[in-house]
């Protein structure tokens, strides 16, 4: 079934990490809510940003496969192949700050195609 609902938000990636990094991981929280929360709206899949917050509060970790499993998704269902996927997580073994950049890009890169403003 297409993606029907409506688009989420393109965010930079250099501002979600110092966001981060000043609030000394409490934007984490929000940051998995609203993209649960999006990705579940648009597609109507997904656990929503309140699963998602809770998750990633309590088991960081699980977030890792979840939030690229989910976009995998949600790029399948609209007939394109993803850029991320559960394996993306064995980037944050490597290094962290990747995975983070390449699930985020993604992420943006969906929303722009389909009509979101760009990060900015």
């Amino acid at each position: 079934m297409p993606n029907t609902g409506p688009l989420g938000q393109a965010r930079p990636n250099g501002k979600q990490i110092l966001l981060a990094i000043v609030t000394l991981g409490f934007y984490g929280i929000y940051w998995a809510y609203k993209n649960h929360e999006e990705i579940k709206q648009h597609s109507g899949e997904g656990i929503g940003g309140a699963a998602g917050a809770v998750i990633y509060a309590l088991v960081g970790v699980v977030t890792l496969f979840l939030l690229p499993v989910e976009i995998k998704k949600m790029y399948e269902a609209d007939g394109r192949q993803s850029p991320v996927g559960a394996g993306t997580a064995a980037w944050v073994l490597l290094f962290g700050i990747p995975w983070y950049v390449k699930r985020q890009t993604a992420l943006n890169d969906y929303w722009v195609s389909k009509g979101a403003p760009a990060p900015a």
